[in-house]
């Protein structure tokens, strides 16, 4: 009979908006330099992730957008005022032209001010142009919040996970998913994943940001899918020289 209620528990338990890495660890303090703890404040208060690219601009996931947010630098523990911290506001938010729920899912902020690269803030590589990674490969993703339903953490998580073949995605997802722009991420017999709250934080492989967390099924049962960075390219060139252009003016 407990072991039936304890079931019952975990179904009907409320579905967590709360970031969640599903299987993986605590991340050696400050060895993800490049993250960034995204706190949007409005229209809806929301945690996402995403990663330093240059000094002044952080890039995430389109749905991440508010209208009001704070990027937090160099943190391990969220809710800590670590030394190490450079919380730096949002100048503007630059959400891909044809961004659409699940679609196009990448966005890059500027912000009010060039952070100070140090040993715990500093840019992550982006991809080459045409560079693609292959089913097979094993990258990893780092984010925080919850580990499970009932445990919460502020401190930093990451896990690795396998990128899986298209037709896997496609079959699990239909047409919301598209192995041009998107990587299909996770091995579905592994309880190993990231989850909502992960949205935006950079796929690396080889220390290169490939892909970005983007959506998944409720449950956050693998695989995911996350934005494939080395198909936006030239958007994100593009956007990043004409907003420094006119700062320049």
């Amino acid at each position: 009979m407990q072991p039936l209620l304890l079931l019952m528990a975990f179904l009907l338990a409320p579905k967590v908006e709360a970031g969640k890495i599903i299987g993986g660890q605590k991340v050696k303090p400050h060895s993800r330099p490049y993250m960034a703890f995204l706190r949007v404040t409005s229209p809806k208060r929301k945690t996402c992730g995403g990663f330093l690219v240059r000094e002044d601009f952080v890039l995430t996931a389109a749905h991440c957008w508010g209208s009001s947010i704070k990027v937090t630098l160099g943190a391990h523990n969220v809710k800590k005022h670590e030394e190490t911290q450079q919380i730096i506001p949002m100048k503007k938010a630059i959400a891909h032209p044809d961004y659409r729920p699940k679609v196009n899912d990448i966005m890059l902020l500027q912000l009010q001010r060039k952070a100070n690269l140090t040993a715990t803030v500093s840019c992550l590589k982006l991809p080459k142009m045409g560079e693609k990674v292959k089913p097979g490969m094993v990258c990893s993703v780092a984010g925080w919040g919850r580990l499970d339903l009932n445990t919460t953490t502020n401190t930093l998580h990451e896990v690795d996970l396998k990128i899986q073949k298209d037709k896997l995605c496609t079959s699990r997802y239909k047409s919301h998913y598209n192995g041009t722009t998107q990587i299909c991420v996770g091995d579905p017999k592994e309880n190993r994943s990231s989850f909502r709250g992960d949205s935006g934080g950079p796929f690396v492989c080889n220390n290169v940001a490939q892909g970005i967390v983007s959506f998944g099924k409720k449950n956050g049962k693998p695989p995911r899918i996350y934005t494939r960075i080395s198909a936006f390219l030239p958007w994100i060139n593009r956007t990043m020289r004409h907003l420094l252009l006119q700062k320049q003016d």
